[in-house]
């Protein structure tokens, strides 16, 4: 085992990875997207455990996050219970202040925690950022609710995976997340898919308002299901900056993740001097 490398099961769902750093008191969290695992982290974690305390997550059903049996019985899937799944692992560890980094859906799940719990946010960084979903999308929704209950699922998600992913130098981030996405079990990837149903009032109440939290949103300029809405919200909002990675697509933190990393420490770093 690397030295400062520790592993845990907070005491109801989330399996947990945190590396200490010797000197290092500031905390970054990473949170993957749906059908991922924190193993899409791994071109991250080397740089970023030389400088700060890392926390990653395996989101519910997903990595080694198995649902106990109380789970299993259970259909509350919401954003605002997998949000708690968070902050019950960041509690259990002590953590008080974290900055965040997501990708995807875990943007999403960051955004959310950030506006229950300011506090326990230092700063937010969004890759891949769903902040919109626009009509394409939303027709790929609904073709998923119809279909997820007669399809095998990883069909389903390959084909998703390619419409946000489609271009050749995609190939990398479309076949992780597929490879990640085999672990999750049928009914698994359905309550995820549900929580659809509630994704559009909350991305439109996160439009609306200005959490005034600093946050960068790092983007794939090849991003288009996704980009045009982000640019909008950095325009609009304070204390938030974009930047837009070149021949690059959804999976920032993949793709480029040599950029990525420098773009993302140096942020940090910036807060950590502000005192953020």
């Amino acid at each position: 085992m690397c030295p400062g490398l520790k592993t845990g099961l907070s005491h109801t769902l989330l399996n947990y990875t945190k590396y200490m750093h010797a000197e290092a008191r500031s905390w970054v969290t990473f949170v993957h997207g749906a059908g991922g695992s924190s193993s899409i982290w791994y071109k991250q974690i080397k740089e970023f455990k030389k400088h700060f305390n890392v926390l990653l997550l395996d989101l519910r059903g997903h990595g080694k996050s198995k649902p106990n049996l109380k789970a299993a019985f259970s259909d509350e899937y919401t954003f605002d219970s997998i949000t708690n799944d968070i902050l019950e692992v960041i509690d259990h560890e002590g953590i008080e202040k974290s900055h965040f980094i997501g990708i995807s859906l875990g943007t999403i799940l960051i955004r959310n925690l950030a506006e229950k719990h300011p506090h326990r946010v230092g700063s937010m960084v969004m890759g891949g950022a769903i902040m919109k979903l626009n009509l394409r999308s939303q027709i790929l929704m609904r073709l998923g609710v119809i279909l997820k209950s007669v399809v095998p699922y990883l069909w389903l998600y390959r084909f998703f995976a390619f419409v946000i992913m489609p271009n050749r130098n995609h190939r990398e981030s479309r076949s992780l997340f597929v490879r990640e996405a085999k672990k999750l079990y049928q009914k698994e990837f359905i309550r995820w898919f549900k929580l659809t149903s509630e994704i559009n009032p909350l991305l439109r109440f996160f439009r609306s308002v200005d959490i005034k939290i600093p946050t960068l949103y790092i983007m794939g300029e090849e991003d288009y299901l996704f980009l045009p809405t982000v640019r909008k919200m950095a325009s609009a909002h304070s204390n938030t900056h974009l930047f837009i990675i070149e021949d690059c697509g959804h999976v920032v933190n993949v793709e480029q993740p040599a950029l990525f990393n420098k773009m993302v420490i140096g942020y940090l770093a910036g807060m950590e001097s502000k005192g953020g």
